[in-house]
């Protein structure tokens, strides 16, 4: 059954008892004080002017109290998170009654002494205090706080004792989280070993993390050091997956924007293991090119295109175009921007091929956009290797006909999304995105008006055909996971990196440029697996066998990111990087194109041979397994 959140008018109810009930608790509070003290004072034996003065005053000294304490928010706070600060608000609040309560005292010629005001507001401070802090005590009392034999909750690891790893603590102790209860710290500085925070101790290192794991029985391990760099994240998640236990993190922006809340805790996913520095985008230069501008992405529809949308959306584009052929991902794309963005948003969906020349031309004309994402293409390696005439027809003269289409409609800007592949191509895709890299030079040399340059880049984590959707479907379905060899390496980056600095790339063009997207270090897929199989909670080759299938055709051990032709030069942005080329000249690009579009129309059955003579350094069958 599923269980969604309170109603609100019950929420609203329960909130005016729990109000209701420290008012009356506070009203007993002061009269207590104020009688109390006026007693001690005369040692038990009040004389009858001020025991009389005392009872005309109490009907000023109740209310004075009260209000004080509402416009200090005591009334409003969420006292089962009570710390230092609500306990200043208590002195605030009863320092300014003592005050107002002397001055009507003297207004009204019903003096009582002193030293009555003074200890009475100070025995406030403490029975405020104590009855806030009491209800806290009683919450973790309930929540088995005290008592952990007694509880059946799951032991919780924390990793981080710094700011974060308190804040989060504080949250889970005080009862916010159900079912879990953390019993200790780990931290790699040595000045916290042996430490006390909020009760519980700093246990070791992150490196007896699997020590600790088995002494105190840990079920769950939650990752919480807001400014960790990417190497010291990875190494210790790396570490944590090693114990069998589930994993979750506080992401990292949220902490340090103070924005500390266990409901945003999620579980840790294989992006988290990414060895990256976080992205820090050159917004002004982004804006500059796409607020405003009519902006068409080819492929909307897929991994790379739909988050191309999505961010392009959030620099208030004038329209946004999406070109796909398939309707299904187009679809929900277009609900999802609505979402988000709603009428903020002009969009437009349009379905059709690039490889429809008139199409294509129809929509330029119409629609005249200012800068263009070539993310259409087929990707898939073998299906490719299978079918070698449609991934020329898709991707060689789908990219001529919207790049001409685009300096025909005078577009200022023409991004390419290349891939690695195209470097040495072993396979077909690879050898038609290398002929559409190609285009662009061509394009460069020819066009009236348009821009235009290429990003190229590794593996994208999640897109449709990566290995993500791939493992996690095999885990389902209860194994084995397939890798095609123990020692084949690829370079991986996530859907949303990957987007941004296409964009940012997008602001740098000038004219022919191949920006190459820092990829970090590449990652062996069979690690990869085994890292996957444990964030599933299984222990690969015992829970989940793992099956080394053989490289299949077109396949590379290992791919490059850099043309043998290509000189590396650094960009002014981090993470993108320039290859400088000695292009070919614009009639022998042509002469190219133009041979392997025909000889596909002539005879489809011989691509692999044609596309050998206009690629020098493609050679079919060439896997890299050696």
């Amino acid at each position: 059954m599923l269980v969604g959140p309170k109603p609100k008018n019950k929420w609203i109810f329960n909130l005016w008892i729990k109000r209701a009930a420290f008012i009356v608790l506070d009203v007993a509070c002061v009269y207590m004080a104020y009688l109390f003290t006026l007693l001690f004072r005369f040692g038990g034996e009040v004389p009858p002017e001020f025991l009389s003065a005392f009872y005309s005053m109490v009907i000023f000294i109740l209310p004075v109290h009260i209000a004080c304490n509402a416009v200090f928010s005591l009334y409003n706070s969420l006292w089962e998170h009570a710390g230092l600060n609500e306990l200043v608000t208590i002195v605030f609040s009863c320092a300014l009654s003592a005050l107002i309560t002397y001055g009507i005292a003297v207004v009204t010629q019903n003096m009582l002494p002193r030293s009555v005001y003074i200890a009475a507001g100070l025995i406030l401070i403490l029975l405020f205090g104590f009855s806030r802090m009491g209800y806290r005590v009683i919450r973790r009392f309930v929540n088995g706080h005290y008592f952990p034999a007694l509880r059946q909750k799951q032991n919780v690891l924390i990793v981080g004792a710094g700011d974060t790893g308190a804040a989060l603590v504080k949250q889970l102790v005080d009862g916010s989280s159900k079912g879990v209860m953390p019993i200790g710290f780990v931290d790699d500085d040595p000045e916290k070993r042996g430490a006390h925070l909020y009760g519980l101790k700093v246990l070791g290192s992150t490196d007896e993390i699997p020590l600790l794991v088995r002494k105190y029985d840990v079920h769950e391990i939650i990752f919480a050091i807001a400014s960790s760099t990417s190497e010291t994240r990875r190494r210790i998640l790396d570490i944590c997956t090693q114990t069998g236990c589930r994993m979750k993190i506080i992401p990292g922006l949220e902490a340090m924007l103070g924005g500390v809340d266990i409901k945003r805790m999620r579980d840790v996913n294989v992006d988290d293991l990414l060895a990256r520095k976080p992205i820090e985008l050159d917004m002004e230069n982004i804006r500059t090119y796409l607020t405003g501008a009519k902006v068409l992405v080819t492929g909307g529809g897929g991994s790379i295109g739909g988050e191309l949308c999505r961010q392009i959306a959030r620099f208030q584009p004038d329209k946004l175009i999406i070109f796909d052929i398939y309707e299904n991902n187009a679809y929900e794309l277009y609900m999802d921007l609505k979402r988000e963005f709603g009428d903020a948003l002009d969009l437009e969906v349009l379905i059709g091929s690039v490889r429809d020349r008139e199409r294509v031309n129809e929509i330029f004309l119409q629609y005249k956009p200012d800068v263009v994402f070539h993310a259409a293409a087929h990707k898939h390696v073998p299906l490719m290797e299978q079918s070698p005439a449609e991934a020329v027809k898709n991707n060689v003269n789908g990219t001529v006909n919207v790049a001409k289409a685009a300096d025909e409609a005078g577009v200022k800007r023409f991004v390419l999304i290349s891939t690695d592949k195209a470097v040495n191509p072993a396979n077909i895709m690879g050898a038609t995105k290398y002929l559409c890299e190609l285009v662009m030079q061509y394009m460069n040399q020819t066009a009236a008006h348009t821009r235009y340059v290429t990003v190229r880049f590794g593996n994208v984590l999640g897109s449709n055909g990566s290995v993500i959707p791939l493992f996690k479907r095999q885990i389902e379905a209860g194994g084995p996971v397939t890798v095609t060899h123990r020692d084949i390496t690829r370079y991986f980056m996530t859907i949303p990196e990957a987007a941004q600095l296409v964009l940012q790339a997008g602001s740098m063009a000038e004219q022919g440029e191949v920006f190459i997207l820092d990829m970090g270090q590449p990652v062996k897929i069979d690690d990869f697996a085994r890292t996957f199989i444990r964030l599933s909670g299984y222990e690969p080759d015992v829970d989940i066998k793992i099956k080394y299938t053989g490289l299949r055709p077109g396949e590379k051990m290992y791919e490059e990111l850099w043309q043998s032709m290509e000189t590396q030069g650094e960009s002014t942005f981090p993470g993108i990087l320039i290859g400088r080329t000695y292009p070919l000249g614009a009639a022998q690009i042509g002469r190219n194109i133009n041979y392997i579009q025909k000889k596909v129309e002539q005879d489809s059955k011989n691509v692999y041979r044609y596309m050998e003579e206009v690629v020098p350094t493609y050679h079919h069958g060439a896997s890299g397994a050696e």
